[in-house]
């Protein structure tokens, strides 16, 4: 746990502050790939020490990834009044855009605060206003927006691999396809952790399909008849005797052999006999 938040902890009863500790611990390990549960985990925390700003913010994140929009700018900005920080601002202006409200998360990108962030924060904010120009159908305003010296730059900071995909995304919605494969390009070079899917968006582009091995195995893998053995000595005697039984038989029942009756005449016959069908077999793909 940070440093920061165990100190903020400090300020409750040690009982208290373990099991708030320990919600919040879940919170931070669950919110990517179950956000649900950790969303569960927040609310817990938040009704044992509503008080402490860590744990509104940990219940504005998880509110955040559940896409409760409303939620998370509400415990965003109790934890800004508890705080006194700005980091929260580019999260803030995003929960706007997450409620429909564009026009404020691009205001929210002209107020002072921007100037307080950090570099990363900045460009955090220039992501979200970009993403406000796009919700209003300003295209060549997003990408004006995202056009800036990290952008540019050479080197690979936390956040190249996203400042260049969102800019590749712009430029493709835009019909400009050359410049975003150069761009998905350069993003999936910076994305040492996998953070976006600009490897897929560059086989899309490049129209590489990709098949899934076992699928086309399970589904394209010819069937084959199960090869006989040899026989056994006794197998190929009884052979021997069934296809002389059967040679004999034919030729004794040649001359006894009666006239047919039309069928029906005792009951049964073929307009009477009821035959059933087994289930048809299909190969699963």
């Amino acid at each position: 746990m940070d440093k920061d938040v165990r100190q903020e902890l400090q300020s409750l009863p040690k009982g208290l502050a373990e099991d708030v500790a320990r919600n919040l611990v879940m919170v931070a390990n669950l919110i990517d790939e179950e956000p649900e549960k950790a969303y569960e985990y927040s609310r817990v925390a938040l009704r044992l020490a509503s008080r402490v700003a860590a744990v509104r913010e940990a219940a504005g994140f998880a509110a955040y990834a559940t896409q409760k929009y409303s939620e998370a700018l509400a415990e965003f900005r109790a934890a800004r009044r508890m705080t006194g920080t700005v980091e929260l601002w580019p999260v803030m202006a995003d929960c706007e855009r997450g409620l429909g409200r564009p026009e404020r998360a691009l205001a929210m990108a002209g107020e002072p605060e921007v100037q307080k962030l950090d570099k990363a924060g900045q460009v955090e904010m220039r992501l979200v206003a970009a993403g406000a120009r796009r919700d209003m159908d300003q295209l060549d305003a997003a990408i004006v927006t995202l056009q800036s010296p990290e952008l540019a730059s050479q080197s690979v900071q936390p956040w190249t691999a996203r400042l260049r995909y969102a800019y590749a995304d712009a430029l493709l919605a835009a019909g400009r396809e050359d410049e975003a494969r150069e761009w998905f390009a350069k993003a999936l070079e910076a994305d040492k952790d996998g953070t976006t899917d600009a490897s897929d968006r560059l086989a899309e582009l490049d129209g590489v399909e990709f098949v899934d091995v076992m699928d086309a195995l399970d589904g394209d893998a010819p069937h084959h008849e199960p090869e006989a053995g040899p026989r056994h000595e006794s197998e190929t005697e009884a052979a021997t005797e069934a296809e002389t039984g059967t040679e004999n038989g034919t030729a004794d029942a040649a001359g006894d052999r009666e006239e047919p009756r039309p069928s029906g005449t005792d009951g049964t016959g073929t307009d009477g006999t009821d035959t059933e069908a087994g289930p048809s077999e299909r190969s699963a793909e």
